[in-house]
Order: C-alpha cells, then sequence, then structure tokens
C-alpha cells in the first residue's frame, strides 16, 4: 500500500498571499499534480492539518476547488490554523469524519493499512493536547483491530523538535500517547504535520515523522534565542510505502 502524506498547505482566498509572500494556493495545486502524476499512483492520501490559513469559508472554498484536482482518495485532520467547525462544513461529503466533537476517526476501507485520526487540536491555541479523552478512544479504535497494520495521523508532534520557536506548540502530554502506543505494536507510524519540516524519532515503539508544508519551510535554527524565519521550497511530501513481511 503505497500512502503520500501532504501537509501544511496554509491555503488563501483566491489572490491573496500566504504571510503576504507565498502563493500558497499555487504550490499546494502544484503538490497535488505531483501526485497525480507518480506511478503508480498512491492508493490514499493523507492530509494532515493546517488546510487552510485563518479558518475562513473563502479559504475552505478554495481547498475544496483545488482538492477537486486530486485524483487519489484523501484523509484529512485539522491543524491549529483551521476553525474546527468551519473544517468540519467544508468536509460534510466526507462521512467519517465525526459531526460533533474532536475530529477522530477510524478509516479502514482504502487498503491493507488502517487510518486513525487523532485530533489533538486546541481551539484558539497553537500547541496541542493528548487529553484523556483522546487517549481512551486511541486505546479503543487500536483495541478494536490489534493486528492490523495501523497508521496515526496527528497535527501537532508529540516531540521537541530543538527549533525553539517551534517547541512552545508541540503536541503536550505525549507521555499519555505513549503509554497507549506502546501496548499495541501494530502500529506502524505516527504521522503529523505542524513543524513544516521532514523529522523522525523513535516513540513508544515505533516511529513517529512529521511530513514537510507545501508551502514554506521553516528555518532549522536550533540556538535557544533564535528568531523564527521561513524558506520558500519547492513543494514536498512524503511516501509511505507498506508491505507485508512476506514481501520483504
Amino acid at each position: 500500500m503505497l500512502i503520500a502524506q501532504l501537509s501544511d498547505p496554509h491555503v488563501r482566498p483566491e489572490g491573496v498571499l500566504y504571510q503576504g509572500v507565498v502563493d500558497s494556493n499555487a504550490m499546494f495545486a502544484a503538490a497535488i499534480a505531483q501526485v497525480n502524476a507518480l506511478h503508480p499512483k498512491p492508493d490514499l492520501v493523507l492530509l494532515s492539518g493546517d488546510l487552510v490559513d485563518k479558518g475562513t469559508a473563502p479559504e475552505y472554498l478554495m481547498l475544496k476547488r483545488l482538492l477537486s484536482a486530486l485524483e487519489v482518495p484523501v484523509l484529512v485532520i485539522p491543524g491549529n490554523h483551521d476553525e474546527r467547525e468551519a473544517f468540519r462544513a467544508a468536509f460534510d461529503d466526507h462521512p467519517y469524519l465525526p459531526e460533533s466533537g474532536p475530529l477522530n476517526y477510524a478509516a479502514g476501507d482504502h487498503g491493507p493499512v488502517r487510518i486513525l485520526a487523532l485530533d489533538v487540536t486546541l481551539p484558539g491555541l497553537h500547541h496541542g493536547a493528548v487529553d484523556e479523552a483522546g487517549a481512551r478512544w486511541l486505546d479503543a479504535a487500536l483495541a478494536a483491530e490489534p493486528q492490523r497494520p495501523t497508521i496515526v495521523m496527528m497535527h501537532q508532534p508529540p516531540f521537541e523538535s530543538g527549533v525553539p520557536y517551534l517547541d512552545a506548540y508541540l503536541c503536550r502530554d505525549g507521555g499519555r500517547l505513549a503509554e497507549v502506543v506502546s501496548r499495541y505494536p501494530n502500529v506502524e507510524r505516527i504521522v503529523c504535520g505542524h513543524v513544516h519540516r521532514f523529522m523522525q524519532v523513535r516513540f513508544a515503539g515505533t516511529v513517529v515523522c512529521t511530513a514537510p508544508s507545501t508551502t514554506t519551510a521553516i528555518a532549522l535554527r536550533l540556538h535557544p534565542e533564535a528568531e523564527p524565519a521561513s524558506h520558500r521550497e519547492p513543494p514536498a511530501m512524503l511516501l509511505h510505502h507498506w508491505r507485508p513481511v512476506s514481501d520483504w
């Protein structure tokens, strides 16, 4: 099973630049075209948060227009720049999304790998958190199919990146997440966005990785007093290729 992961497109209304300097819409369109051109095509696209920049209805209209060009099924999850109810309304044609509360869901009909989306966003805040209710939901979802290969999708990652102006906004209560995940060796990996860079760490017996943004790359500045900065780079994605052990 081949899964493409796109993240953090920060779509703006038509004609509006991201942060006043970057055409995030054009870059997201280029990323979608890149997915469509892959051969073989991915079985599924994961879109791991910050789909739009301000959470407004015109942005979600533009997002849906751009996504209409995608030739692969897509699963979505909000990020800290999304507005939960506007997000839910924009994707009312995605029946896997719950009608109320956090946008947690299980999707298992796209191939052998099941996707569990854990909404760790906190409305009005930029950091995330795994609360007790979210941990219980994830535990129950994993327990429902404990032998099936599973990917957990979140937005904010549960680890420190070393970039000080990012780490203020990570997913807090990572220990609560680790306690659940460590009980299920079928978790192939946890995939996140948020940091606008590829990073990967070992976590709770599996791997956590973050996808780059299709729009800008946040500068990798590790000094504790570093000033925030971003760079324009070509649109990027991650590809996750799962094969049964017998195929290795």
